[in-house]
């Protein structure tokens, strides 16, 4: 693991070039050089942790065609509501919106190619096959997404996460893992309950995402700030909260260097050189100010290869990771 640069974390792998969280944008990212694979975790029906960016399956894969009916009455179909037999007869593709367009029109075509859902431990096969093969350690970036979600579904999908690290000898501090989520609460369970080790980064979203129950405007408070840090490493921000206005006139937000003055590293989210944060020219331009200004320690892009290109070129001493 790098240490004296950001860490470049490829978010669902490298999503730009190929279908999200497939096990081939995974590989493609290794090859990139990213120093750590993001895995979003959802759990089916018989509790397999299925790495997934959402809840549903409806705008990633042809559920819908394949099994016609199954939706919620909310129109939406869920992980939760398959088997992993059934999970693994879909076909899987590039992101499309609720009106069936690609979100990102320019990449991986839409319904092409064959490209499947997967486990985690398959997931942590394959990272585990390339860092043999190439003599070269990737990390794992796991998420427990929608926690409270998924107790009321009957789940803890913390506990299945957990487990499935220690199975893999997974649990010590200097083990190249990230556990993140939106949820303060959930993460409190990691470092209190079940006693982890782990590096814990704790998500800041907004509150009308309706992400968890976890009040992000507290968050950013000296307060939320003092909590936190008593429990995670690391805050994995939107870029745009960390920035105010634009162009030249480009500041850093206070509650940014209050949490650096915390310990908190910094793992914003998500750098793309297709949908750059309003007030930057482009991919180059955000990434420098974020090394530059803020001083972040690592970031997620779904473009590890133009992170890793523009990180080359960099001082030796830019940056602090946290891996």
């Amino acid at each position: 693991m790098p240490t004296s640069r950001p860490v470049v974390i490829a978010h669902r792998g490298a999503s730009a070039y190929l279908p999200e969280h497939t096990l081939a944008a995974k590989a493609l990212a290794f090859g990139h050089g990213a120093d750590y694979l993001e895995q979003d975790l959802v759990a089916s029906r018989d509790n397999a942790l299925i790495v997934t960016h959402d809840i549903h399956l409806d705008r990633i894969s042809d559920v819908a065609t394949r099994f016609p009916g199954r939706c919620r009455a909310d129109g939406r179909y869920y992980v939760r509501d398959f088997d992993l037999a059934e999970l693994r007869q879909l076909s899987v593709s590039e992101r499309v919106d609720a009106a069936g367009k690609a979100v990102y029109p320019q990449r991986f075509p839409v319904a092409s190619g064959r490209f499947g859902l997967h486990t985690f431990d398959e997931e942590l096969d394959l990272v585990e096959g390339l860092s043999r093969s190439s003599a070269r350690r990737v990390g794992i970036y796991p998420e427990v997404k929608r926690p409270q979600w998924h107790h009321e579904e009957g789940v803890d999908l913390s506990r299945l996460l957990l487990n499935a690290l220690g199975r893999r000898d997974l649990r010590r501090r200097t083990d190249p893992v990230f556990v993140q989520c939106f949820d303060f609460g959930e993460l409190s369970r990691w470092r209190h309950e079940f006693d982890s080790e782990l590096p814990l980064v704790q998500l800041l979203g907004e509150n009308d995402w309706n992400e968890s129950p976890t009040d992000f405007d507290w968050a950013r408070t000296e307060q939320g700030l003092a909590d936190i840090a008593s429990v995670a490493d690391a805050l994995g921000p939107w870029i745009g909260q960390l920035v105010s206005g634009g162009g030249d006139s480009r500041t850093a937000q206070q509650w940014v260097m209050n949490a650096k003055a915390r310990g908190l590293a910094l793992h914003p989210y998500t750098l793309r050189s297709d949908d750059i944060v309003d007030g930057f020219r482009d991919f180059a331009d955000c990434l420098h100010w974020l090394i530059d200004i803020i001083g972040i320690d690592g970031v997620f892009t779904d473009f590890p290869d133009t992170a890793v290109e523009l990180l080359s070129y960099l001082p030796p001493n830019a940056g602090i990771s946290r891996g």
